[in-house]
């Protein structure tokens, strides 16, 4: 798969990354017993999807389990130490460096420049939470239990679930109910409430496979459209419809110069699949 083989050299200790299709990246979560997460997975995680972001060949990536009976557990509670300080206000410095540092690696999936699709299967706790909200497109097994579990452990969901989730989903009354109570819910209401967009019959085998047949579509579009429309729909979740729409002036009125319009015509009258180029060096 030429260029493509190499993606494997963005793997980690608990993160794999292989090429299934060209330009299709598949990272999976790879921590034994139940992929729990501490601060060097996580920060892991971040520097993969940031590696991703400046290689130029890759265009959409599916992100999944490699365990094949659950997604991920969350946080792994014993590894959460900090250091003992009389002091409470350097305690709390210490605590507001540490979740900004979290924030900004499970971040890195919404900052990615290709679109990122999670296919999620068995249970998806707490931090499963975080991770599914900053992706593009959600998928999931239909074997998969979801929690917002952090209220069961003492504290309030800090990584994103509670201020991506209700755009997401348009529910604010059920995010609360699901935050405020740490309830487990099916594949189904997760679908129904607008956390994913699609359930997948058996578990991560039949996920991960429709969830890399959408990727290897997405691929075979303009790198510069996809790019794009991946970057307008995020400034249009956090802007007024005029100001998306005077933002998009101006992004398109670089964007449209790219040869992919012309190789996309050309096709069209050869009746066969265009072919793009890659986004160039590394960016």
């Amino acid at each position: 798969m030429s260029s493509s083989d190499s993606y494997s050299r963005l793997s980690g200790q608990f993160t794999k990354v292989s090429s299934p299709s060209p330009h299709v990246a598949l990272v999976q979560l790879a921590r034994n017993p139940v992929n729990a997460f501490h601060e060097p997975f996580w920060t892991e995680l971040g520097n993969v999807f940031d590696a991703i972001s400046n290689e130029p060949s890759i265009r959409a990536v599916v992100l999944a389990s490699a365990l094949p009976k659950l997604f991920c557990a969350g946080i792994d509670l014993a590894a959460l130490k900090f250091t003992e300080e009389v002091d409470a206000a350097r305690k709390a410095l210490e605590l507001q460096k540490t979740i900004t540092s979290f924030q900004h690696s499970i971040s890195a999936l919404e900052r990615c420049r290709y679109p990122v699709i999670v296919a999620t299967h068995g249970v998806a706790y707490g931090l499963s939470i975080d991770i599914i909200a900053a992706c593009d497109v959600r998928y999931t097994a239909s074997n998969a239990i979801f929690s917002i579990k952090e209220v069961d452990v003492g504290l309030a969901a800090d990584i994103g679930t509670l201020a991506r989730t209700p755009k997401i989903t348009g529910n604010q009354s059920l995010v609360s109910e699901l935050a405020f109570t740490g309830r487990n819910f099916s594949a189904a209401e997760a679908e129904k409430m607008g956390l994913v967009s699609r359930v997948v019959e058996g578990g991560r085998d039949e996920v991960v496979a429709a969830a890399l047949e959408t990727a290897k579509l997405i691929a075979e579009k303009s790198p510069i459209a996809v790019l794009g429309t991946k970057h307008l729909l995020q400034h249009a979740r956090d802007h007024s419809v005029q100001e998306n729409l005077q933002y998009t002036v101006v992004w398109n009125s670089a964007m449209l110069q790219t040869q992919d319009m012309a190789e996309t015509m050309q096709a069209m009258q050869r009746k066969t699949k265009p072919k793009f180029a890659n986004l160039g060096p590394k960016l």
